[in-house]
């Protein structure tokens, strides 16, 4: 324990030093809030590129409620139709850019129900990273929404995090929020499929 008050404010130095290596109290720190779109499976009739179901657009408002208290400048979202829906519901009327790299991985269902990979992990981090990097140059500074899918969302993830593909063993859920802070060339996660706002 430390006992005088110099120690303590040392150690409150060295904590706060602590916290800027993670970008956390940063100027200039771009807040990117990766978003896995609302549910589209609930009574979907429509396989290749599906809306939203009802319970997805309730997620969607629930986000929205949070997403208005951080003051988001700016909006993306992958151009397939729940992510757009999903950004269009939490964007308070704001505009939606769509990114065509922010889609999901390509996937091929087999007649067994069982999900093959046709893209390789390495391309879908090659474009995340990519569209993210844009994103962070176009709004230093910012707090940016970007509505993507969750194979994909955890792809980047794990290459922030310096991981393999696979190591995080988590699938976000349904408008799930994971952080990612960013100053220049700079990538620290903050959180990773947060729901709170679905509690």
């Amino acid at each position: 324990m430390l006992a005088v008050a110099g120690d303590a404010e040392r150690l409150t130095q060295a904590m706060r030093s602590l916290e800027a290596t993670f970008l956390i109290g940063v100027e200039d720190v771009t807040t990117i809030w990766l978003v896995r779109h609302g549910d589209c499976y609930e009574g979907m009739t429509e396989g290749s590129d599906p809306p939203l179901s009802p319970l997805g657009r309730t997620q969607a408002a629930r986000l929205a409620e949070r997403v208005k208290r951080v003051g988001a400048t700016a909006f993306y979202a992958s151009p397939l139709r729940r992510a757009v829906e999903t950004a269009h519901i939490i964007d308070g009327g704001d505009e939606v850019r769509e990114d065509k790299r922010l889609i999901e991985i390509d996937l091929e269902l087999d007649e067994d129900s069982t999900l093959h990979f046709k893209e390789s992990t390495a391309s879908v981090v090659e474009r995340m990273r990519s569209a993210i990097d844009d994103i962070v140059a176009a709004h230093p500074g910012e707090h940016v929404v970007v509505v993507t899918h969750g194979i994909a969302l955890m792809a980047y993830i794990s290459d922030v995090l310096h991981l393999e593909p696979g190591q995080v063993r988590v699938l976000p859920y349904y408008t799930s929020v994971s952080v990612v802070r960013a100053f220049g060339d700079v990538r620290m996660v903050g959180t990773v499929a947060d729901t709170a706002h679905l509690e």
